[in-house]
């Protein structure tokens, strides 16, 4: 017999909602935003699938301060998460599109993980995949820049 869906849990709610925070300062170009769910000494990592080379890292320090100053306008959208929630832990695995100055850039899969702290759930650590070829168009249909 097949299990009936489930709603998503509170936790998963959380979770989910601290990484769309992300986003959304992400998008804002507001590195405090970013800085307030993340975890300066967490890490992560950038796959560029059949490139041939090794992932690259970043801290999450580092990667919230390029929101001091943005270059350019960008927006990261996931869709259909997958959440894991244990005990003060959690992770999301997502498809994710992400456009740059209104302009499609990439897609791929997001995997992070997280941290429940006194200030909420916060980003520990993650890795992602850059891919420019075969992404298909997402459920989410065309992207709104503000």
């Amino acid at each position: 017999m097949p299990l009936a869906a489930q709603a998503p849990s509170t936790a998963d709610r959380d979770v989910v909602a601290a990484v769309q925070q992300i986003f959304d300062a992400m998008a804002r170009c507001d590195a405090a935003g970013v800085r307030a769910r993340t975890l300066p000494d967490g890490r992560l990592f950038r796959l560029t699938p059949g490139s041939g080379q090794p992932p690259t890292s970043t801290t999450l320090a580092a990667f919230a301060a390029q929101f001091d100053t943005c270059p350019r306008k960008l927006l990261e959208r996931m869709w259909a998460p997958q959440v894991r929630v244990h005990k003060g832990i959690a992770s999301v695995w997502a498809p994710y599109d992400f456009w740059a100055d209104g302009a499609f850039s990439h897609c791929g899969i997001d995997s992070f993980d997280l941290a429940d702290t006194a200030d909420g759930w916060k980003l520990a650590g993650g890795i992602y995949t850059v891919e420019r070829d075969g992404c298909g168009a997402s459920p989410l249909g065309a992207p709104t820049f503000k």
